[in-house]
């Protein structure tokens, strides 16, 4: 019987997959390392919340898996033989420990892929790199699927998706319900009806945890309540979350998935992308649970609710993924509109006059959290008008949510949001005036300026940012069949009136801090 090789596995922050093969494996002469380092959280400013719910979900995962007699070596952050880099503390641990393996599951970050490669170039034992076995593509399927075509388009990768793995389809070919998108369902402004149902939140006293990231001086953005920290840290939160959201939010998630409130967080949202992005919960599971509770109550549920959900986790989810491997490392530096204006300061503590601004900032700043319309069409969406770097944007986008990991965050900043792709994710810039905003919430109502008007001195700053910047970038957008309509309705304004528009935008963007 051949000798079994020592090896040491390495288990990154976001690979807390329970269900992954290496542990069904028998474990002789197995170690696995979990490691809380200062490369980890240095790279940008991240939320408060969000070291601790990693740093959380990292040691649950530990003790699950030394539970099981695996046996684990976890660095914690203020370790003293923790090198607070990854390359030292591999080469330490293989030294100390006579490893004749390395073995690691390939990251879902560009950057540590290519550490990855350099540190296992330069070891003197043998290494070998697995699939994450958590998600429902390859990191070439988009390119393989789009090789030959003029035009990428999220909708078609998304019902080759929903065919592959036969998720909510009447025949091989055919969706349920005769449609493959109901978005059109999906846009309902939330007024106070139906009542929205408490996050299925959790109790957890942190204060420990926070104590050691203050000590060992990482610097963090954000606020936290210590003794209530209120994120699912385990697979067993996790799939509580989940089966909360299948019994309590599903009914209404597609109907007010766009929706915007002063007094909602969450609204009808499922709080999983962190279960996710950490890999605790795996897609096929989520989306299994709630096409199954959808069938268990099809007298209840509108199929338009279900396709919405699904559509964010099969179709867009696996999508940004794809268009990260295709397009980094050269994606990070794209900036086509050429924007160079710093992010207002603001944004890291809410003081502004702008009702949406404030709300959707302090939001941010209290739970690590925003909805996607907020993260578009608030934030994204002024930092756009407003011409801010792209860097910029992506650093505060990164640092301050719970669930943001660079391949979900910048295809969704960068291409989504900042349009600095030129339209690879999306075929035109996701920008608008106050109008949206009014439409989708009730920020407007209680707001120091009035949406209602251009250029006065309370007239609200998204509408002359708005025209401001489709004047600016015009040029740019001169062949952009989908900009057609708002740049003949800029065309027809007379020169006075874009004066106005232009003096008042460019205050706004000048002196931010003023509104």
């Amino acid at each position: 019987m051949a000798k079994k090789l020592k090896k040491l596995r390495l288990i990154l922050g976001d690979q807390l997959n329970h269900q992954h093969s290496w542990y069904k494996e028998e474990q002789d002469e197995i170690i696995y390392v979990l490691m809380e380092m200062r490369q980890e959280t240095d790279y940008t400013v991240h939320h408060i919340q969000k070291v601790v719910g990693f740093f959380l979900a990292m040691r649950n995962f530990a003790e699950y898996l030394k539970e099981r007699d695996h046996e684990v070596i976890y660095y914690h952050i203020n370790y003293k033989e923790n090198q607070q880099d990854l390359a030292e503390n591999l080469k330490q641990l293989i030294k100390k420990n006579d490893i004749e393996k390395f073995e690691y599951q390939l990251p879902d970050e560009y950057r540590l892929d290519e550490q990855l490669k350099e540190i296992c170039d330069s070891l003197s034992v043998e290494s070998e790199a697995y699939d994450t076995e958590h998600f429902l593509t390859q990191r070439d399927d988009l390119e393989k699927f789009y090789k030959g075509k003029k035009q990428m388009t999220m909708e078609y990768f998304y019902r080759d998706m929903r065919k592959k793995y036969d998720i909510m389809m009447a025949t091989k070919k055919d969706p349920e319900g005769g449609k493959w998108n109901f978005d059109k369902s999906n846009r309902k402004k939330w007024t106070g009806k139906p009542e929205i149902p408490h996050e299925r939140g959790f109790r957890k006293d942190v204060s420990g945890l926070v104590k050691e990231i203050e000590e060992a001086g990482i610097k963090t953005m954000g606020n936290i309540d210590e003794k209530s920290f209120n994120w699912p840290t385990s697979r067993e939160d996790g799939l509580s979350v989940l089966n909360y959201f299948c019994k309590n939010l599903l009914v209404h998630f597609g109907d007010f998935q766009d929706a915007l409130h002063t007094e909602q967080a969450y609204l009808f949202h499922s709080r999983l992308s962190f279960c996710m992005n950490s890999k605790m919960l795996s897609p096929k599971e989520v989306i299994e649970s709630v096409v199954g509770y959808y069938y268990e109550h099809k007298d209840e549920i509108d199929i338009s609710q279900v396709e919405g959900f699904i559509r964010q986790i099969l179709g867009w989810r696996e999508y940004m993924r794809g268009i990260y491997w295709l397009k980094m490392p050269g994606y990070r530096r794209s900036n086509k509109l050429d924007n160079q204006n710093e992010l207002p300061p603001f944004y890291w503590d809410g003081n502004t006059k702008m009702n949406c601004l404030h709300h959707s900032i302090i939001q941010s700043l209290d739970n690590a959290y925003a909805h996607h319309i907020q993260r578009l069409m608030i934030t994204g969406n002024y930092a756009l008008l407003t011409q801010c770097h792209p860097d910029e944007v992506d650093a505060w986008y990164l640092g301050i949510y719970i669930d943001a990991i660079e391949w979900v965050e910048i295809t969704n900043t960068r291409g989504m949001s900042q349009f600095a792709d030129g339209g690879i994710v999306a075929t035109k810039p996701y920008v608008s005036s106050g109008s949206y905003i009014n439409k989708m919430s009730n920020y407007c109502k209680s707001c120091h300026y009035k949406v209602s008007k251009k250029t006065e001195e309370d007239a609200c700053p998204f509408n002359s940012l708005y025209w401001n910047f489709l004047d600016d970038k015009k040029e740019f957008f001169k062949n952009n069949q989908r900009m057609n309509m708002m740049m003949s309705l800029l065309e027809k304004k007379d020169a006075k009136e874009i004066a106005k528009i232009k003096e008042r935008a460019a205050q706004i963007i000048k002196n931010p801090s003023d509104f």
